[in-house]
């Protein structure tokens, strides 16, 4: 397994240089986030992702869980960590002062995320569950339910859940069958059966705290009659501690491809108590706001291993010999050249520090605009909701796809060695397939990206974001040395927005064209908004240079790597535009039966 180390140097480039979070932290009013304190909270927190849950990822991989009558038993050194995690006071990072949190900024969580995600993928998803749990009912519980359940989630003492899924019904939730029956306390009897739940049981708190969409009996059909209950492992006794036992069990747990040390349970509920959060027939509105948390995080997962894999596979490439360069011998002492001088081990190299740093870019400005959307101001609030809307779909579905493609590449690096288990390559490919299959498949987040927040806000919220690329081109079209990749973002930020047109006009006459581009629209609008982004990098770059910077390097190497994306990756955006606009016709000249000729 590489050996993991914090990317703490480009971190805080991002943070403190590209976009001046602590600005943000001073207009938002987290005066408590000063460079300082969030510099040292960063190197402690990398410490622990280091040192305590890297250790753990392989064997928790070869171990996995185990189910047993109902108890699932998570892997050697999972719970210990969990107490050490809980205890460091990283669970309660960025959650709320009133319930026990640290209260410091959305963004700094996340990017305590990644090196969680980076160390161990499959232990992230006992607290990042949690965390989504506690998002859901910080918006939307009553106040009495925060102070129950949140507090003690805060403290990591329960965890937390979110039960969507059902046996016939994955994304189309308007057809689930589990039912929630008033009861004269107030409560509701859940009964029905989920799939699919990670972290559902497991030995790690005192408590789990599911939050389960469900329909009354006389709830409207579809998405308009689900309901969203908490129902806990355990119910709250009269001092709100885990007490009776609730009618609800974990059935079996499913045996993957990957993260095989995170719990994914089939849940029973067998007329389990549940209490109502939000209001009824709002379930999925209250849903939203944890699944819009989870898809960001699992967005953090494609970039967390793709570093991991870029890790491992630069030092394999600077220490393997094999044949010799072509241009002539670069280590003629030696019986052959370290695979790094030859042209498609590079290619590949940058393939994988492009799109991580990118990612990574992508990542922590959708952080930011978290961070302002808590905000005092409510004019930049709702701009910020805005922007965040557009943006969530893209950063799940183009940051899962490039770190799963990163994470081939990395295994690709190491040729044979990279399909042997005792290198570890292999654990983080089939760690990373999952991410673009869940909390919405990718094809989904395209139709929610094109269907509903553009086409859907009349291109309102693309232009939300345009406006930005527009107005950031504008300052920069003389930059001496960028202007040439400057023009080719002008050109390319126009081409989207004539692209939308096109898409949407079509449309109009056979809405089948909206999913038949959606997938190369979203790649594209990806493509187009790193591009955005590592040109804001570039600037800052050049800048630095530009002053003397005693770490030439450092900046040095983010000017190369933002043209080796201009020239490499962002000529993508042609074959994903002449795909979408392509039309529907030729996916649907097929019959059904014809597929299987």
């Amino acid at each position: 397994m590489p050996d993991y180390k914090a990317p703490l140097r480009d971190m805080r480039f991002l943070s403190d240089e590209v976009f001046d979070f602590a600005a943000t932290y001073q207009a938002i009013g987290a005066t408590d986030a000063t460079p300082d304190m969030v510099g040292a909270i960063l190197e402690e927190g990398a410490k622990f992702c280091e040192q305590v849950l890297a250790p753990l990822n392989r064997n928790g991989d070869e171990e996995g869980c185990q189910w047993q009558d109902g108890v699932v038993t998570t892997p050697k050194g999972f719970k210990e960590a969990f107490a050490q995690y809980v205890e460091g006071g990283w669970n309660g990072l960025a959650a709320d002062p009133a319930y026990g949190g640290q209260g410091l900024p959305s963004s700094l969580g996340l990017m305590m995320g990644e090196m969680v995600a980076a160390s161990n993928a499959s232990w992230a998803m006992y607290p990042g569950l949690t965390h989504g749990a506690m998002s859901a009912i910080h918006a939307h519980g009553s106040e009495e339910q925060k102070q129950t359940y949140l507090t003690r989630l805060t403290e990591g003492r329960w965890t937390g859940t979110m039960c969507l899924t059902e046996p016939h019904a994955g994304t189309d939730l308007g057809i689930i069958k589990t039912r929630a029956v008033p009861q004269a306390d107030g409560s509701y009897a859940i009964t029905g059966t989920k799939i699919f739940i990670s972290a559902g049981e497991h030995d790690m708190s005192e408590n789990i705290v599911h939050l389960v969409l469900a329909k009354l009996p006389d709830a409207p059909a579809g998405t308009k009659g689900i309901s969203l209950f908490i129902v806990p492992k355990f119910l709250p006794n009269a001092e709100g501690e885990a007490g009776e036992r609730n009618a609800v069990v974990c059935g079996s747990i499913e045996h993957k491809m990957g993260i095989k040390a995170s719990a994914t349970c089939v849940m029973n509920f067998d007329g389990a108590k549940g209490f109502l959060i939000g209001e009824l027939n709002k379930g999925l509105n209250c849903m939203f706001t944890m699944m819009n948390h989870a898809r960001l995080g699992t967005g953090m997962q494609g970039l967390s291993l793709g570093e991991t894999s870029y890790q491992g596979a630069v030092r394999y490439a600077i220490e393997r010999l094999q044949m010799r360069s072509l241009s002539g011998p670069k280590a003629p002492e030696k019986p052959a050249d370290p695979i790094i001088v030859h042209p498609d081990v590079r290619r590949m190299l940058l393939t994988m520090k492009a799109f991580n740093e990118g990612n990574r870019a992508l990542a922590y400005f959708t952080a930011q605009l978290l961070d302002l959307s808590h905000g005092q101001d409510a004019e930049q609030a709702a701009e910020a909701e805005d922007l965040l809307a557009f943006l969530t779909p893209i950063c799940k579905a183009f940051m899962t796809d490039t770190g799963l493609e990163v994470t081939n590449l990395g295994m690709q690096i190491f040729g044979g060695h990279g399909f042997i288990r005792e290198w570890g390559m292999e654990q983080l490919v089939r760690d990373c397939r999952i991410a673009p299959i869940y909390e919405g498949t990718n094809g989904i987040q395209a139709l929610d990206l094109l269907g509903r927040k553009v086409l859907g806000s009349q291109g309102k919220l693309l232009r939300g974001f345009t406006r930005i690329v527009h107005k950031f081109c504008q300052a920069q079209a003389e930059h001496p040395q960028l202007k040439g990749h400057v023009a080719e973002l002008v050109r390319l930020n126009q081409q989207w927005g004539e692209l939308t047109q096109q898409i949407g006009m079509a449309a109009m006459k056979n809405p089948d064209e909206v999913g038949a581009a959606s997938v190369d629209y979203l790649m594209y609008s990806g493509y187009v908004a790193q591009a955005y982004l590592w040109l804001r990098m570039a600037v800052v770059a050049q800048a630095r240079l530009d002053a003397g910077s005693d770490e030439a390097a450092f900046y040095q190497a983010k000017l190369a790597t933002c043209d080796f994306y201009f020239q490499r990756l962002l000529p993508r955006t042609v074959a994903h535009l002449t795909a979408a606009k392509a039309g529907s016709e030729g996916l649907m000249k097929l019959s059904a039966e014809q597929f299987a000729l």
